[in-house]
């Protein structure tokens, strides 16, 4: 079953050039899917379209069956942005309880702060995350994640800034989500990462879908996820 649904979402800035057209895809329950592409190919307009951030101009997105911008798939998905900006204000404990409060959900702090320790960060929950650098921020918006359980999470370039260590514990975490049964789209450059993880790659360029296919099957025929972006940025075919 598909936890989330795009058909021919189409989204543009300026009434002219769209920034998204006619895309569509699914994120089956208990997959990892990889979305790809060049910079300005569209994908974070995209995911912002699927979380209400952008207002829906065409096309129709649901999350676990529910209309997008319904408080019961809101509750369902979960968004992890390429940027850090976490309130400073607040450690780590006050930032994951007041996620959880959003969600609804009651946070096992034992499991945050064992992930915590795991991800090289033993002792820092309780601190301040305006002392934090920019990879423990990076770290805490993924134990906050990791803690939620959602049936859906999207991250978006959030790996970025993360040591070798971290990400590979990453990696671990990741495949324990989809052997809960829950699903992630997740938007990386990191093409290893993804050829170890991902189900499925979607490739988007100028705002178009140009391969949705099992992982395994686009590296058979390529070698590798950055050979196939490669190949298709200099076959002419953009």
């Amino acid at each position: 079953m598909a936890i989330l649904e795009i058909e021919q979402l189409s989204y543009s800035y300026d009434s002219v050039v769209r920034a998204v057209s006619e895309v569509s895809f699914e994120v089956e329950e208990g997959s990892i899917v990889g979305l790809i592409g060049p910079n300005g190919s569209g994908k974070s307009t995209l995911i912002k379209n699927v979380f209400d951030l952008l207002r829906l101009q065409a096309g129709r997105v649901r999350i676990g069956g529910h209309r997008h911008d319904h408080p019961r798939a809101r509750a369902q998905g979960m968004y992890l942005s390429s940027n850090d900006y976490l309130p400073e204000f607040l450690t780590a404990r006050e930032y994951v309880s007041m996620t959880a409060s959003l969600y609804g959900v009651d946070v096992d702090h034992a499991e945050a702060q064992d992930l915590f320790r795991r991800f090289a960060m033993a002792e820092r929950y309780d601190h301040l995350i305006e002392d934090y650098s920019h990879g423990m921020r990076k770290k805490t918006q993924l134990v906050s994640a990791l803690v939620m359980r959602r049936p859906l999470t999207v991250i978006d370039e959030t790996l970025n800034g993360i040591d070798l260590e971290a990400l590979r514990l990453a990696e671990a975490e990741f495949a324990r989500v989809r052997e809960d049964g829950r699903a992630l789209l997740l938007c990386t450059h990191d093409f290893a990462v993804l050829e170890r993880l991902a189900d499925r790659i979607v490739l988007l360029d100028y705002g178009q879908v140009i391969y949705d296919s099992p992982t395994g099957d686009l590296v058979d025929e390529h070698g590798s996820l950055a050979e196939l972006v490669f190949d298709y940025l200099e076959s002419g075919e953009r």
